[in-house]
């Protein structure tokens, strides 16, 4: 493929068939390009894109999904400096705006036992017992719950997301099929200003209000990165704050 004059859509549409990725993140490239690097470089050679309309681009999109779109645009050069069908890594440079993180809101368990979730009562108990990724919550079938726990092997888009993911977690109760789509749990979980991922981290606090050590919650979430469960397990109540002063007021008193 020496020397050849690429097209960047025709480029996108062979990279596809050779990059080793799961179904899920292929879509995911896939939309990404199509919605918002194909309408402004999709006719365009690879050595002869237009950067500031790029650039431009990545800082007027929402900063993850600008992070996201840079990705898909790093793995198209990078493949093509691989191949020999572009000379230079023409967007090493680009920049996606900085992701500022907020401290996302969750529910303690007793909060999320009170509310009425409409028809998906039983569903979203189960995912804030079992701390389970909606995808992989979708997949489970009623074969998959026994000997005491839920067995977590597969998502709704094939394969689960890691090899840490497939696990066991003891099976607490409340469990009904899901929707196969996202929709309406995301409806139900808004309903009361949380997202469906808001019950991961209702679990992750659960188990460290009931002292499980870090690194079992790790392996009970399924989180191939030990920060992740940390962040996590650093979250803080405001309740939790004022207890530690009484417990150090004892001490020293």
């Amino acid at each position: 493929m020496e020397g050849i004059r690429m097209i960047v859509s025709e480029w996108a549409d062979t990279v596809w068939t050779v990059l080793n990725l799961r179904p899920k993140t292929l879509y995911d490239y896939k939309r990404l390009y199509i919605r918002h690097l194909e309408p402004i470089i999709g006719q365009s050679e690879l050595d002869e894109v237009d950067l500031v309309s790029l650039q431009r681009k990545l800082v007027e999109l929402p900063p993850q999904t600008s992070r996201h779109t840079l990705m898909v645009l790093r793995v198209l050069w990078r493949e093509g400096m691989k191949y020999g069908v572009t000379k230079t890594n023409s967007v090493a440079n680009l920049k996606a705006p900085t992701i500022q993180f907020k401290e996302k809101k969750f529910l303690t368990w007793e909060e999320v036992n009170a509310l009425d979730w409409g028809r998906y009562n039983n569903q979203i108990r189960f995912l804030a017992l079992h701390g389970l990724r909606w995808s992989e919550a979708a997949a489970i079938k009623e074969d998959d719950i026994h000997d005491g726990f839920v067995w977590v092997s597969k998502s709704v888009y094939g394969e689960v997301k890691s090899k840490t993911s497939v696990r066991k977690v003891p099976f607490l109760g409340f469990w009904e099929p899901l929707p196969k789509t996202y929709k309406p749990m995301r409806l139900a979980a808004n309903k009361h200003g949380v997202t469906v991922h808001s019950f991961r981290r209702t679990y992750a606090y659960l188990l460290k209000t009931q002292g499980v050590h870090v690194t079992t919650a790790q392996r009970l979430l399924g989180h191939s990165d030990p920060i992740m469960t940390l962040k996590i397990y650093t979250s803080v109540l405001d309740n939790e704050v004022e207890d530690a002063g009484k417990l150090l007021r004892l001490k020293i008193n």
